[in-house]
């Protein structure tokens, strides 16, 4: 009996659809990713093992340059918090600043590096001027610490509020700076803060593990 010969069919397979959906997905995620906006200083951070991402929410940052600079930046998301802060420092000091120097000091990606002799015309500068302007940064000696009054100012403007207060600073950073930075912290009765490493070796499982797992932008 002569064997049935079944007809051989293609194999080929249409991608076309496949395709579609991979522009999609990746169309999906270039729009919807956070990309970490670029810092107005650059600060080498130590490593450390690191457990726990930074957070983003009631911020309060004092950055600590090679040099031994101090400054002092308020998170983005605070807007009325930092009207306030700025508030405060001009009362106290009686520095006569305008709606508009407030209100630079308020923008976004803002931060004050500056003694409060300067920052009157500091706050006056605009973007192009601020790329060219090599800050002094805040006085923290022992005679003159003005680090204490913007502490000072960021507490009561976070009141009934937990704030998230971050020491940032450089590898190269002396210790003299570091202790200033204390010392305002002591004055003003604040004894929480976390520093901000270069995280590496980051055990498996943590908070932080997980987030660059996910491919999120740490701030």
């Amino acid at each position: 009996m002569p064997k049935v010969k079944l007809p051989r069919k293609s194999t080929a397979v249409d991608m076309t659809a496949m395709c579609d959906v991979a522009f999609l997905l990746l169309s999906f995620f270039i729009l919807t990713t956070k990309f970490k906006a670029p810092e107005a200083l650059e600060v080498v951070t130590p490593k450390s093992v690191s457990t726990k991402p930074a957070g983003t929410k009631n911020v309060v940052q004092i950055l600590m340059d090679k040099d031994g600079k101090i400054y002092f930046t308020v998170g983005d998301e605070s807007v009325s918090e930092k009207q306030d802060i700025i508030d405060m420092v001009d009362q106290q000091k009686s520095l006569g600043l305008s709606s508009q120097e407030k209100a630079a000091f308020a923008k976004a990606g803002s931060y004050i590096g500056v003694p409060f002799t300067q920052l009157k015309s500091f706050l006056s500068l605009n973007a192009d001027q601020l790329k060219r302007f090599s800050a002094p940064g805040i006085p923290i000696d022992t005679a003159n610490n003005e680090l204490t009054i913007w502490m000072n100012a960021a507490a009561r403007a976070f009141q009934g509020k937990t704030m998230a207060l971050m020491v940032k600073g450089d590898n190269n950073a002396k210790f003299p700076s570091f202790k200033g930075v204390i010392d305002a912290f002591k004055k003003n009765e604040i004894f929480k803060f976390s520093m901000i490493t270069d995280p590496e070796g980051v055990p498996e499982g943590t908070a932080l593990f997980k987030k660059r797992e996910s491919g999120a932008k740490e701030d």
